[in-house]
């Protein structure tokens, strides 16, 4: 985990790749508790015996729920010292270029491309991807925007 010590720190590390989570494994249980929270129980993320037969021969997480597990990972990929609060401000340019297995681990890379100020804060912009152990293509490449409030 890298710690900066207040957006003056942060800044010294725009352009530059902070580092990577932990691994962290995406079960089934995970995958169901999503499909109840968002109503999304298609077979292929929630009906094993019929996605055995499918595509991938298990189920896969949703894109959604690999998306949503961003701010964990990442969160444990940095932290920024010093603020009053950090909110998310939404995302940029989200893909999911292959599918997570479930069992599969997940990690994330952070790569902080921009700061901004601005008048209610300084934007951050992060490129967080994230990849599925053993394969060839990240299971997820987002662009993270969170405003900072020293």
């Amino acid at each position: 985990m890298k710690v900066f010590n207040g957006i003056d720190e942060l800044e010294k590390a725009v352009g530059t790749h902070l580092g990577y989570s932990p691994w962290h494994t995406v079960t089934q249980q995970r995958i169901d508790l999503f499909a109840d929270a968002t109503g999304d129980h298609q077979w292929i993320h929630v009906d094993p015996e019929k996605a055995a037969a499918g595509p991938f021969g298990t189920t896969i997480a949703h894109g959604y729920l690999t998306l949503s597990l961003i701010p964990r990972l990442a969160g444990q990929v940095y932290r920024v010292d010093g603020l009053a609060m950090s909110v998310n401000y939404g995302c940029d340019k989200v893909r999911f270029p292959s599918p997570v297995p479930t069992g599969s681990r997940v990690r994330a890379g952070v790569e902080l491309l921009s700061l901004a100020s601005g008048p209610k804060g300084v934007r951050s912009t992060s490129r967080v991807t994230v990849e599925r152990e053993g394969a060839d293509k990240p299971v997820c490449v987002a662009e993270t925007v969170s405003v900072m409030v020293p």
